[in-house]
């Protein structure tokens, strides 16, 4: 359901760094090798890149939808299509498909995904008309081997990990429900439970990112805000933003000290974008944190 509220007074701390008009905006991810913001417009076919230091951004088309995207050990990217989990080059001009594990759900992309701190990627797939639960969070190794961990979902978002990779969250945006695994010494999830669900009104549970001390950032969709979570479950605080739709976050900054947040603007009307029209914009926002450095896919 769609809040169409007027946009609340935002916390002064947010500034708009990179207005692109996104109709998609996803997949925020820092690379410490470039010291540079990387995200995504899916619906647009965008790659975005923000360099905090100069203030300047950057863009390249995609011949296809990218829903995540990660730096690679080897150079270049890893991400979630709605092909597949594909190998990117940096100059964003190669675009080859790794791993199609979906071959009888052509109505299935991926979704969001996230490198866990063994170099691993986790991405999930989804039904792209968010009807039926036919996605399924999936992890590829470094050897570009694609193994299923969990599947039933609607919206897949997320993951995150905590700061000693003890405990894995993953995301139903359509269910409003953020789920919990704990995570074995041989790396695997297992025991999820519901770690979070949340009501009619709050908004939809989207990307979010783990702190330096475990809380977790969400961004809600059709919620105007990030929410800070603790790892008991607790609310902690809302932040509120002068958009509606709020997508993902990550820390990202020289020191991984601003959470910079996505956004879009599919879906909303014309008089919804009279009211804000910064969205699909990119958002930074210091002094809530730090977050935790995330290493490259290994493969």
């Amino acid at each position: 359901m769609t809040n169409e509220c007027q946009p609340p007074s935002s916390d002064p701390r947010v500034r708009c760094a990179q207005r692109a008009g996104a109709l998609l905006g996803e997949g925020p991810v820092w690379s410490a090798a470039e010291q540079a913001l990387f995200w995504l417009d899916i619906q647009g076919c965008r790659i975005h890149r923000h360099d905090p230091a100069s203030g300047t951004g950057e863009s390249w088309p995609t011949p296809f939808r990218i829903g995540s995207l990660a730096p690679r050990a080897s150079g270049g990217f890893i991400g979630g299509s709605e092909h597949g989990i594909v190998a990117i080059d940096r100059s964003f001009a190669e675009f080859s498909i790794v791993a199609a594990p979906e071959p009888d759900l052509p109505g299935n992309r991926f979704n969001d995904g996230k490198v866990d701190g063994q170099g691993r990627f986790w991405a999930g797939t989804m039904d792209d008309a968010e009807q039926a639960a036919t996605g399924v969070l999936y992890r590829l190794d470094a050897e570009l081997r694609v193994s299923c961990h969990d599947e039933g979902y609607r919206v897949t978002n997320g993951p995150t990990f905590s700061p000693d990779g003890a405990w894995m969250y993953h995301t139903d945006s359509a269910a409003q429900t953020v789920y919990r695994f704990a995570v074995g010494a041989d790396g695997e999830p297992f025991g999820r439970n519901v770690f979070l669900k949340f009501e009619e009104g709050d908004g939809f549970p989207d990307g979010m990112t783990t702190d330096a001390v475990g809380n977790l950032w969400i961004a809600f969709w059709d919620g105007w805000c990030l929410r800070q979570v603790s790892p008991s479950g607790d609310i902690l605080r809302k932040i509120d933003l002068p958009v509606q739709r709020p997508t993902s976050c990550t820390f990202g900054g020289r020191l991984l000290d601003t959470l910079f947040v996505t956004s879009a603007s599919k879906g909303l009307d014309e008089a919804a974008l009279a009211r804000q029209p910064l969205a699909g914009s990119l958002f930074a926002i210091p002094g809530l944190g730090e977050g935790v450095p995330m290493p490259p896919f290994a493969g």
